[in-house]
């Protein structure tokens, strides 16, 4: 991706939930902090994000958790995981003010493997469309076995031409080391009949991992998290696509200048820390958002804005966010906790969708 490229915002290939409506990150938040409260306030809480974008998430999160007195003063750390110097540069100018306001350290790490495992904190960590943007595998199987679906530039056979590049995929003549070894890494996928294609991200595997032993390892009160992305607690097939100027364009269309996404296998990502944490969900945007007493806060910005503008401008970007024909369908949002691990009803075990049941009447907007 060339860095000189605005990704996020109107000028860039997408917008963000965060960067539409505050009340996306206060509701994360308070989702954090509700699970902190849990466990006790006894610890010290270290903030981690993966993929902070321009760090209006992590913004929105700090104003919820600086905003109490007991969490404001148990806030040690914020650990943003970021290989982009350019993007570094976004977040800092974001988020030094508070940091300087904050008795809080504000550091950068290319991985989470580099944060330092502290297990006398409380992790609070975030990652919202940062596993979409992971590389995917594709595979198809055949009756031969798992073949990898690869780019060219030459004539094969093809798989899905592009008319406007000389790329193609194609299907390998036989299976790859990489295709048989992830063919093999879920049993679902085994279970797949001949002519089934699907996409494998063996990088969020190995993040998923990451984010279990963060929370888990046997503490039953190490943290928490939220993964928000596109995507299902299935595995997809044909998924992969590139964004341009907020349009969906050919995933050949000029290279390192798109925005290229795969939806999420959400069953994948807890079949990854299945020894080590509890997951709850994934349940749509609109659901999480509603549940959280959404409407609450909207109507609570409303009251304060001084303009019927304003008031106007605030109902749309909530709409927006829990439309169940666009965002509050297309994301996913999984919880996950170190109390336990996957049983046959590990999401509903403990209640952390707090606030409003289903029985709630739901945002109508």
């Amino acid at each position: 991706m060339k860095t000189s490229n605005a990704v996020f915002g109107s000028r860039g290939d997408f917008t963000t939930s965060p960067e539409i409506s505050q009340v996306f990150g206060e509701l994360v938040g308070i989702w954090l902090l509700s699970q902190w409260l849990k466990a006790g306030q006894s610890r010290k809480i270290r903030l981690v994000e993966l993929g902070p974008g321009r760090g209006t998430l992590m913004d929105d999160i700090l104003r919820v958790v600086t905003q109490f007195p007991a969490s404001r003063s148990a806030l040690k750390s914020v650990h943003l995981i970021e290989n982009s110097h350019a993007m570094q540069a976004i977040q800092e100018e974001k988020l030094l003010p508070a940091s300087k306001v904050g008795p809080w350290e504000l550091s950068w790490h290319d991985s989470l493997d580099d944060v330092q495992q502290e297990t006398g904190d409380y992790t609070m960590l975030v990652a919202h469309e940062f596993f979409d943007a992971l590389p995917i595998h594709v595979l198809e199987r055949t009756q031969q076995g798992w073949h990898e679906v690869l780019i060219c530039d030459t004539p094969g056979t093809l798989v899905s031409p592009t008319p406007s590049s000389r790329f193609r995929l194609v299907l390998s003549p036989s299976p790859t080391p990489t295709s048989t070894i992830l063919g093999l890494s879920s049993p679902r996928f085994q279970a797949l009949p001949v002519g089934s294609r699907v996409e494998v991200s063996h990088p969020a595997f190995k993040v998923a991992r990451m984010v279990g032993s963060v929370l888990g390892s046997g503490d039953t009160s190490r943290g928490s998290a939220l993964i928000v992305d596109y995507g299902g607690d299935k595995a997809y097939g044909d998924s992969f696509r590139a964004f341009k100027d907020h349009r969906i364009v050919d995933v050949f269309h000029r290279p390192g200048e798109c925005d290229l996404t795969a939806n999420v296998d959400f069953a994948y990502l807890k079949e990854a820390f299945a020894d080590l944490a509890t997951p709850h969900g994934p349940l749509p945007q609109s659901d999480f958002l509603t549940r959280m007493g959404m409407d609450i806060r909207v109507e609570a910005l409303k009251r304060a804005a001084k303009t019927e503008a304003r008031k106007e401008e605030i109902d749309k970007a909530a709409c927006r966010l829990v439309d169940t024909m666009g965002m509050g369908m297309e994301y996913r949002v999984l919880g996950i906790t170190s109390h336990g691990r996957i049983g046959d009803d590990a999401g509903a075990a403990d209640d952390v969708w707090p606030f409003m049941g289903m029985e709630e009447p739901g945002n109508s907007q």
